[in-house]
């Protein structure tokens, strides 16, 4: 009967474990970039982040948890108005948050994929980047009580601060990028109430950027060119 049994699971693809109480299950690292879940291999290394010799930052899929109908950070300290048939209604997401103390900074990572064939996906991806881009330019109309500038504003990618001009207001330091050859997008948010308790430390755009987009070409199979 165990035989038998054995035989069963394993034409079904259930062997279970010595010891083990239920099936075994592989959990791959990477997708091809039609891909329904967010791999662990997608998240900028932790150590690649502003302040991680201050915050020790952990492993991001470590925290990580699903997105419904993400928005962006600066959206909130923005008060960006919702937007009609937003595709990320139907991305698959997910967010990294780490809490700090109040005063200390925070942060918010966020990767948003789209399904499906790569060259919709990619448009689909470009056109959310598209009107965060809009939108952030758009701030100080949208909150009077805030003041951005944008400090890196290339086809793919965008980095700025949005202070507010109110003492105690927060800082808030946003990094976005699009990557249309797997259809994703990637945030990198941090902020704290001004002053912060610790000083915000020299590091280039680029770096972060760089470091943001470089997983994906890894998490999303043959997805850079």
């Amino acid at each position: 009967m165990r035989l038998m049994l054995a035989v069963l699971l394993a034409t079904c693809g259930l062997a279970i474990a010595p010891g083990a109480i239920g099936p075994a299950y592989a959990a791959p690292m990477d997708c091809p970039p039609n891909c329904d879940r967010i791999p662990d291999s997608a998240w900028i290394d932790p150590t690649a982040l502003p302040l991680y010799s201050t915050y020790r930052w952990p492993g991001l899929a470590g925290v990580a948890v699903t997105a419904s109908n993400p928005r962006f950070k600066f959206e909130e300290a923005c008060n960006t108005p919702a937007v009609a048939d937003d595709p990320r209604s139907f991305v698959v997401a997910a967010r990294a948050a780490v809490p700090q103390p109040e005063g200390q900074w925070q942060l918010q990572v966020q990767v948003l994929h789209w399904r499906g064939e790569t060259w919709r996906g990619g448009q689909l991806a470009a056109s959310v980047f598209d009107k965060a881009v809009a939108a952030l330019r758009a701030c100080q109309q949208t909150s009077p009580l805030t003041s951005p500038s944008l400090t890196t504003d290339t086809t793919n990618e965008i980095a700025a601060v949005v202070s507010g001009v109110l003492p105690g207001q927060a800082v808030l330091h946003e990094y976005l990028l699009v990557n249309p050859y797997n259809s994703t997008v990637v945030e990198v948010a941090m902020w704290a109430n001004s002053p912060p308790r610790v000083e915000w430390p020299a590091v280039a755009d680029a770096q972060i950027l760089d470091a943001m987009n470089e997983p994906l070409c890894t998490a999303y199979i043959d997805s850079c060119r």
